[in-house]
């Protein structure tokens, strides 16, 4: 939206996490110590974008369903809608959407006020949802009770809040979501404000077109009566409406995310078989009660089921293929693929440039081959421009000048309109994020020559957050570190790391030099 700050999540006493507040911005990285949260965050970010949008039906749009075969087994009704809601919506539609005898022609972008108002009590409608997204947190989590999660249960338990404001920080909050979860329960709060700017972004216009055409079965003067067919095409309306500009309010979160975990080189290699025992206990559930299923959390099942699947969506889409390649060029210095079995089940493979014998299988491979074949998996067959890929430490098993080489690769990704989401304690990342986005204050004309130019940033893409422990209050405190020119990068604390060995390297050499002397005198 026009004039608006990126989306904002803030949390408190969440998991290892006493504090943060972050923007999603196009490139958002978390750095900092071990056992700090940078992965509870990043699954945070994960499970409100399963909970919130994307292609697939999740729990917040089962409530702006139509009347299918999802919204009677989910629950829910149709809105109610008083007879002055409906008769504004009707006029609208008539007004705006349809035409006699007149194929459908665009909407304005922005909604009329009174149609606005009706949509802003819709999406204000959220307490139905608390236990849905509560069922959210626990897979992807891989947890068996919410509560879990709250770090410290004497307080007033978990918040979790998302929301947005206009640019000029002005005026109130344009909305914003809120989760609460303590020992027992979570609820789900909303406010929006009556300034919150409600319209039709991008290709929302043609979606919302598309689904009136279709949803229209009879002549155009059916909404010129009160029958059941003229509620049913109303109040669909107002469903699929809502859902629209909900997921303006919350975008990116409203696109789909991937999750490549911290362990996926083990998954690469081991995937058949976690597979292969899950099959095995299925059939046995309920008989060997000692024998428990493999417990997974959420972001490692989607992992695996996205691996299992990977080749049949390959046939769909290459979305990203160039991205691919170029980390295959230049990083791995040979092509990944992947092929099915004789029963059907992916089989994952290297060929290195100039190899003459057969593909190696993965498991045959380096460490960094393994590690950076998700990514080029993913970027190639599955993730589109506008979605998200929440990477975990993409620095693993990676030479200091490769880290370097793939963060060029990740802001080109960015470029091409993939939002990136990464963990890391990889100073040479922030170095050359650091790098890219100085860069981006020479004229193109001036960039000849220097590395990774062409995928120059701007600091409004990137925004670098440090997770540092705290003693009070006890737990992670989460702040941004801005670009700084000056200390000419991000003030991360690996610095301090440097200088602790350098000076302990002075101390030694001093302590050595002090006993030579001793020696000669």
């Amino acid at each position: 939206m026009d004039e608006q700050e990126n989306l904002k999540l803030s949390v408190t006493n969440f998991g290892p996490i006493a504090k943060a507040e972050i923007d999603l911005r196009p490139l958002t990285v978390f750095v900092g110590p071990s056992n700090t949260g940078k992965s509870y965050l990043a699954i945070l970010i994960y499970a409100l974008h399963k909970f919130f949008g994307g292609r697939q039906i999740t729990p917040l749009r089962y409530r702006y369903m139509d009347r299918t075969i999802f919204g009677r087994r989910y629950g829910f009704e149709d809105p109610t809608i008083s007879p002055e809601q409906f008769e504004v919506l009707q006029n609208w539609i008539k007004a705006t959407v349809i035409e006699p005898n007149q194929p459908l022609k665009r909407a304005d972008t922005s909604l009329p006020e009174p149609v606005a108002e009706i949509v802003r009590s819709r999406l204000g409608d959220v307490a139905p949802y608390s236990d849905l997204y509560a069922t959210i947190l626990t897979r992807e989590f891989g947890i068996e009770e919410i509560k879990t999660l709250v770090r410290n249960r004497v307080t007033n338990g978990t918040k979790i809040g998302i929301g947005r404001s206009m640019s000029d920080r002005k005026s109130t909050d344009l909305f914003e979501y809120i989760f609460l979860i303590n020992s027992k329960t979570i609820e789900m709060l909303h406010s929006i404000s009556d300034k919150a700017p409600l319209r039709f972004e991008g290709d929302d216009h043609e979606y919302f077109h598309r689904f009136v055409s279709h949803s229209i079965r009879t002549p155009i003067n059916i909404l010129n009566s009160e029958d059941e067919d003229t509620q049913y095409l109303v109040k669909s309306v107002l469903n699929r409406l809502t859902e629209i500009i909900r997921s303006s309010l919350v975008n990116p979160l409203a696109s789909d995310a991937y999750y490549l975990p911290a362990d996926r080189t083990g998954v690469m290699h081991a995937h058949r078989v976690v597979v292969g025992s899950i099959i095995a206990q299925a059939p046995r559930t309920g008989l060997h009660y000692d024998t428990p299923l493999p417990q997974l959390s959420g972001v490692l099942a989607d992992f695996l089921e996205q691996l299992i699947g990977l080749e049949d969506r390959s046939l769909r889409r290459r979305p990203n293929g160039n991205l691919a390649s170029q980390i295959e060029r230049y990083i791995l210095q040979g092509e990944v693929s992947v092929e099915r079995s004789e029963v059907g089940y992916p089989e994952f493979f290297y060929r290195p440039t100039g190899w003459k014998h057969e593909d190696l299988r993965l498991m045959n491979t380096s460490s960094m081959v393994s590690e950076l074949a998700p990514v080029v998996l993913y970027l190639r067959h599955v993730v589109r421009p506008g979605e998200v890929l929440i990477i975990e430490e993409p620095e693993s098993h990676l030479h200091p000048k490769m880290q370097v080489e793939l963060t060029r690769h990740l802001a080109a990704a960015v470029k091409a309109g993939v939002r990136i989401i990464i963990t890391t304690h990889s100073e040479w990342i922030l170095d050359e994020l650091a790098n890219l986005i100085y860069v981006s204050d020479l004229p193109k004309s001036k960039r000849n020559g220097i590395a990774g130019a062409d995928q120059a940033l701007e600091p409004d893409q990137v925004g670098a957050w440090l997770f540092e422990p705290k003693n009070s209050p006890k737990g992670s405190v989460v702040k941004e570190i801005k670009f700084d020119a000056d200390y000419a990068g991000f003030r991360s604390g690996f610095d301090a790391v440097a200088i602790g060995t350098h000076t302990s390297y002075a101390e030694i050499s001093d302590r050595l030099e002090e006993l030579h002397h001793n020696d000669h005198s």
